[in-house]
C-alpha cells in the first residue's frame, strides 16, 4: 500500500523533543482499513518512507484517529527540516504477511 502526501513537521516537545508529520485524514483511513495486517502490536504500523533523498524505515504512530509518522534527527538534519516546513512524503505500509503453508 503506497502513498503520498504534503505535510507539515510538527514538534513534541516531550522529556526529548522528536518531530512527527501527520498523515492526512484520507490516507490513514486507508490505512486503518489494513492495520490488522501491518501492526505488529500496539497499534503502530511499519512503513518505509521517503522524505527527498532519505530513504528509511519507522512505524507509524496511532494519533486521535490517524497517524504520525516520525523524523529521525538522521532523517532530518541532512535536508534542513524543522517545525513547520512543509514535505512532501512517499510512504509504502509494510504488510506483515504470513509464511505459507509448509514454508
Amino acid at each position: 500500500m503506497r502513498f503520498v502526501f504534503t505535510g507539515r513537521v510538527i514538534e513534541w516537545r516531550g522529556p526529548s523533543p522528536y518531530y512527527f508529520v501527520p498523515v492526512p485524514d484520507e490516507e490513514s483511513a486507508d490505512i486503518r482499513e489494513v492495520a490488522a495486517l501491518a501492526s505488529y502490536g500496539w497499534g503502530v504500523i511499519p512503513v518505509e518512507a521517503r522524505i527527498g533523498d532519505v530513504l528509511f524505515t519507522t512505524s507509524l504512530f496511532p494519533k486521535d484517529g490517524g497517524y504520525l509518522l516520525p523524523l529521525k534527527n538522521a532523517v532530518r538534519k541532512p535536508q534542513g527540516l524543522g517545525a513547520d516546513d512543509e514535505v512532501t512524503v512517499e510512504l509504502t505500509v509494510r504488510l506483515q504477511l504470513g509464511t505459507p503453508e509448509g514454508g
